[in-house]
């Protein structure tokens, strides 16, 4: 299985499906991380999730935490996310902030992006996306 960060609107497809996060990353131990800024992400998503739903969502993404490799946002992500901000910026193709970091961290790492949104990663160079 190749190296990947897995994107917040993957995560947050499998949250209903605890059999398919099994098999997300219960084969291949640190092949599968998320960045870090995904982490905000899906508190956040907890933090707005309805009364009913709160204590649910939260159980979920700390589970979630307990078991993914969570790659920083160091200063050579920093540099990298800068140099996909300006590439993003000459082509005229806006992006949204944070799929920037997670594409960041991903060509830093080496690893594939897995999304449901590739229209947020696609063409930005040195970066390697697919659909989950």
């Amino acid at each position: 299985m190749e190296q990947v960060i897995v994107d917040t609107s993957v995560l947050v497809s499998l949250e209903r499906d605890e059999d398919r996060v099994d098999a997300l990353l219960g084969e291949a131990p640190g092949e599968v991380a998320i960045a870090a800024v995904t982490v905000a992400e899906l508190v956040v998503g907890g933090l707005l999730a309805s009364t009913a739903h709160r204590e649910q969502r939260a159980a979920f993404v700390e589970g979630l935490l307990e078991r993914v490799r969570i790659e920083p946002y160091t200063e050579a992500v920093a540099r990298e996310h800068a140099r996909l901000m300006v590439a993003a910026r000459r082509s005229g193709t806006p992006r949204a902030a944070h799929d920037l970091q997670i594409a960041a961290t991903a060509a830093h790492t080496g690893r594939v992006v897995v999304t449901h949104d590739l229209a947020g990663f696609r063409d930005l160079p040195g970066v390697d996306a697919r659909v989950a």
